[in-house]
């Protein structure tokens, strides 16, 4: 994209104005903002492209929590979650309810967030303080490049009081999701 340098002017970034989710919503429904777009802090951002690394490790979690999850859950495959300045689209998340409570909003929050980060570490890492102003209560991220598992727990306004990373080898548990449970090495191998 040939304006896309723009935004790496320091100066530009500081005129940057924000969306509301609102109007987010609006220009979605106008095709001002196609589907390969969510919302950051009132940014629009540009979704990665789904390797095929990423997409393995997103279907062996979601069969994973589907085989585990009570009645009182679901789990929701790349679903908006609107929250006061953002809609991210995370990989997975457990909601609490049935689907077909959501059928004229996304939910606003989430027991479990899992973001598998092929290529998006950074990002990934971001969005935790969207997540933790929603009030999930955990959100996991998997790195495959590195065999690892950060996560995130105890969100307090826009951060969490607890982050842990595993590498390589153990067991990673979920407190938001009884049951839940990864082994790293049989897990990435």
């Amino acid at each position: 994209m040939a304006g896309s340098s723009i935004i790496q002017n320091p100066e530009i970034q500081k005129a940057v104005v924000p969306m509301s989710v609102d109007f987010y919503h609006a220009s979605g429904e106008l095709g001002w903002v196609d589907e390969n777009v969510e919302l950051l802090h009132g940014i629009p951002v540009e979704k990665m492209s789904k390797s095929p690394e990423h997409e393995y490790f997103v279907y062996v979690l979601l069969r994973l929590l589907e085989e585990i999850l009570p009645d009182t859950h679901f789990v929701a495959k790349e679903r908006p979650l609107t929250t006061a300045d953002s809609e991210p689209e995370p990989d997975l998340m457990v909601v609490k309810g049935e689907e077909r409570s959501f059928r004229t909003s996304h939910p606003s929050t989430a027991a479990l967030v899992v973001e598998v980060s092929v290529s998006t570490i950074e990002r990934d890492r971001l969005k935790a303080a969207i997540y933790a102003s929603a009030g999930v209560q955990e959100y996991w991220i998997v790195d495959p490049s590195r065999a690892a598992v950060t996560v995130f727990r105890c969100p307090e306004k826009d951060n969490y009081a607890n982050q842990q990373e595993w590498v390589g080898t153990g067991l990673v548990s979920s407190n938001a999701i009884p049951g839940f449970q990864l082994d790293l090495a049989t897990f990435f191998s």
